[in-house]
This record gives structure tokens, C-alpha cells and sequence, in this order.
């Protein structure tokens, strides 16, 4: 996510390293390299002067604090800005009235309306532990009611049924009172993608809002418009009082200029972040936690998160009694680390949270490949629990057998086992209790094995 302005930003705020003092001179040509790496990033171009001038202000003349090199200074001062730019805090929805409290979800088509509708309505049920029911006002496209169908059945989220010849107004309203006879907290009305030059279907958005009055209306966007996005959302936002916005695709968003530029344009906040196609896949919008990410350091707070949520925490309890015990890290442990990695959306998610990573050479980033630990599980599956517990019996034949029983090649075989000594010794490290230790051994470690 980001990774283009991440990598310019990394490698720009370094050449101030080693001076005294932020001075005019010595932070100019930073400030032009920030420029273009900005604009390059899609950024709208008064958000890019604006955040600029702050920097500059901020910078010339700065004494540097004994803790703080003159490059570190001025990453902590981009870093403060970014933050402004995209909101200071992560706001949250606002549920505060009578249930049910009314969601209206607008955009363009094909932003991915209806999948967010799903994942908003999972993380309320999961997060904010809400009772949930979700209704489809889009009578131009019947795949659209299915598909939300499908999704509200698979997430066990309540679903009115509605048809493409009755009146969303209709619609809305007749989910609202079966929503009230359920006892139901929340109801999320998906609607039908619209351009904002569309005055007909303007028109009918501005009803359906009048007519059920929601707490929220979100603008659901996607990311990899960059500053189109906050345009867009902006003439959204003068025909509808949109409450907030949800960027979506943004893992496949290398630039990031939809989320640096749509607080800056529409002054409306970005509340959620979509981070993948599962439905799972929907975080809160926190400007500080992108802001580190945006530089290179990693989201710390996010991937802990992440691990509470998705963690088997038994599993990793019963690791970390082993570990303790002095006893060793071996193939089955292994396995049980690789599904949790799937589970937690694959080992690219996990590198861009960890501080540190952007040190790693692009191409050697680009060919960890989430595809190949399913992989990697078929190969230690295809072993025998003894081979597991003591992989130092795999020689000749049994990899051999190995590699027949998952439908893999030989170096597949050997490729996991030298992988295993690699995590062995890194657990050795993570033993200590050391995340500077942790994350020096995952960098050699993908040095190490050259991908």
C-alpha cells in the first residue's frame, strides 16, 4: 500500500542526515524531492503546496534536540503534517440515537459499494458487537441485491429482501420497521452507483436521505482514482451531507492520493479503509498509523491489533511455553505460523506494518509472494509428524516422498526446510524479547535466503 511515495519519501528524507541544522539551504532541495514525490503520488496540488509551506515553516532555523539528528527532526515534522493532512484522529461513526441507527452508504459504480456494505456490517457485529441488517436500494441492478444476499448469509448479517420494481425510498423505509420489530441495532441501506453530473439519479439519493434521515451517509470511494477521489467525493458532498468517506482497494493503491488529498478537499474524514477483497478486509482510518507506514516505520499498534483479532491465542501461548522451555522451533510449529499468516492476510500485510521494512530492496519485497505459503503448508503436510517434530531425518528419499505426496519439486522440499533454520534461529532471537533483534533477524533472514 503506498509504496511508490513511501519508497521517495524513505530514500528523499535521508539525504539530510549528518547536518547540524535544519537551514534553508539544506532542507530546499528536500523539500523539492518531497514536492514531486507528492504530485507523483496523485496528490492534489493545493494540498501539496499547502503541506509544503507548513514543513517549511516548521523546518528553517529548527534546532535538532540531542535525541534527534537533523533527518529525523524533519521526518517527525512531515510526519505531524501528514497526520493534519489526512485528519489528525481516526473518527469514529457516530450510532448515538434510537435504534436502529441508519447507515446510507453512496458512490460511484463499481467503487464497491455493496462488499463494503458486507464488511461494515461484519466489523460492527464483530467490533462494536451491534446486531446488524443491511438492505439494497439498487433497483438498476438485480445482481447487486444477490450479491449483498450472499454476502449477509455468509456473515450471518440480517438481509430485507427487496425487488428492482419497487421505490428505494420504499424499500428503505419497509427494512427500517422490519429492522425495529427485530430489535436490531444498525441498518446499512447499499444504494446504486450514481455520477455526481447525474441530475435524475442526484435527485433520487437526495429523496432516499430525506425520507429516512441517516446518522451517517458514507461516500464509498475507490483509492486508485487518487485525487479523483476527493473530487469526486467533494460533488458528492455539495448535493448530499455526507458524513464521512470510505476509501476502498487501497493494498492495491501504490501512489495514495486519495488518502492524502479527500480531508484536505471535501472536509470530511476518512472513517474506514478498505485493505483487501475478504471481508474481513476493512480497517478504521488512522492518519498517525498510515502516516508511519507512509515513512517507512511501520504500524505497530495496527498489527498487534491485528494479532489479538486473528491470533489463535492458544496456539501462540502453547509457542511461546515451548520457546521458553528451551525446547526448538520445528516444521509443525512452522505450519501453524504459516496458516496464522494466512489468516492475517498474508506476509506482505504483515511487512508493511513492521518499522524498518522499507530498507528492504523493492524487488526482493515484490517477490513475496502470498500464494506460495499455501504451498509451503501442502509440503509440511505431505510430511509425517515425526519428520516434522525432527526435520533434521529429511534426507534423500523421504524428500523424495515429500515432494510426490504435496505434487511439488525436490527444491520446493529443501527450499521449506532451509526456510524452517531461518525461523529457527529468528525465534531464538524473539526469545529474548528483543523487536530490534527480531525484525535485524527478519531482514537478514530474506537477505539470507535471497527470496
Amino acid at each position: 500500500m503506498f509504496d511508490n511515495l513511501t519508497d521517495r519519501l524513505s530514500s528523499t528524507l535521508k539525504k539530510v542526515k549528518g547536518q547540524g541544522k535544519l537551514t534553508e539551504s539544506n532542507i530546499k532541495e528536500t523539500l523539492r524531492e518531497v514536492r514531486m514525490a507528492l504530485l507523483e503520488a496523485d496528490v492534489a496540488l493545493p494540498v501539496v503546496t499547502d503541506f509544503i509551506e507548513r514543513v517549511k515553516e516548521g523546518a528553517l532555523g529548527q534546532q535538532v534536540q540531542t535525541s534527534l539528528t537533523p533527518g529525523q527532526a524533519l521526518i517527525k515534522l512531515v510526519q505531524a503534517e501528514l497526520v493534519k493532512v489526512m485528519g489528525e484522529a481516526n473518527e469514529e461513526l457516530n450510532l448515538k440515537m434510537n435504534p436502529p441507527a441508519i447507515i446510507l452508504m453512496a458512490g460511484l459504480q463499481g467503487a464497491g459499494k455493496t462488499t463494503t456494505v458486507a464488511k461494515l456490517g461484519r466489523w460492527l457485529q464483530l467490533n462494536k458487537k451491534k446486531k446488524v441488517g443491511v438492505v439494497s436500494a439498487d433497483v438498476y441492478r438485480p445482481a447487486a441485491i444477490k450479491q449483498l444476499e450472499t454476502l449477509a448469509n455468509d456473515l450471518d448479517l440480517t438481509f430485507f429482501e427487496s425487488d428492482i420494481s419497487q421505490n428505494p425510498v420504499d424499500i428503505a423505509r419497509n427494512a427500517i420497521e422490519a429492522a425495529k420489530k427485530k430489535f436490531l441495532d444498525v441498518v446499512i441501506v447499499d444504494t446504486a452507483g450514481r455520477l455526481h453530473v447525474d441530475d435524475e439519479m442526484m435527485a433520487e439519493i437526495k429523496a432516499l436521505h430525506a425520507a429516512i434521515n441517516p446518522i451517517e451517509t458514507l461516500f464509498v470511494v475507490d483509492s486508485m482514482t487518487g485525487q479523483d477521489a476527493a473530487n469526486t467525493a467533494k460533488a458528492f458532498n455539495d448535493a448530499l451531507p455526507l458524513t464521512g468517506v470510505i476509501l476502498t482497494k487501497a493494498d492495491g493503491d501504490a501512489r495514495g492520493g486519495a488518502a492524502l488529498s479527500i480531508r484536505h478537499i471535501t472536509g470530511k474524514p476518512i472513517k474506514f479503509i478498505g485493505v483487501g477483497e475478504k471481508t474481513d478486509a476493512l480497517e478504521p482510518f488512522y492518519p498517525d498509523r498510515l502516516a508511519s507506514r507512509i515513512l517507512g516505520m511501520g504500524d505497530i499498534l495496527g498489527l498487534i491489533e491485528e494479532i489479538e483479532q486473528k491470533v489463535d491465542k492458544a496456539n501462540a501461548e502453547k509457542l511461546a511455553k515451548k520457546l521458553q522451555k528451551g525446547k526448538s522451533f520445528d516444521l509443525e510449529d512452522l505450519r501453524e505460523q504459516l496458516v496464522q499468516m494466512q489468516k492475517m492476510g498474508g506476509v506482505g500485510s504483515m511487512l508493511e506494518k513492521l518499522p524498518g521494512m522499507s530498507d528492504i530492496p523493492k524487488e526482493m519485497k515484490e517477490k513475496v509472494k502470498d500464494k506460495d505459503i499455501a504451498r509451503q503448508v501442502a509440503v509440511i503436510n505431505s510430511m509425517t509428524m515425526k519428520e516434522r517434530r525432527y526435520p533434521d531425518l529429511i534426507k534423500g528419499n523421504r524428500k523424495k516422498r515429500i515432494a510426490d505426496g504435496c505434487g511439488q519439486e525436490l527444491q520446493d522440499v529443501n527450499r521449506i526446510l532451509k526456510q524452517h533454520k531461518m525461523m529457527e534461529k529468528m525465534m531464538k532471537r524473539f526469545k529474548k524479547g528483543n523487536m530490534a533483534n527480531m525484525v535485524r533477524g527478519l531482514k537478514s533472514n530474506m537477505r539470507g535466503m535471497k527470496m
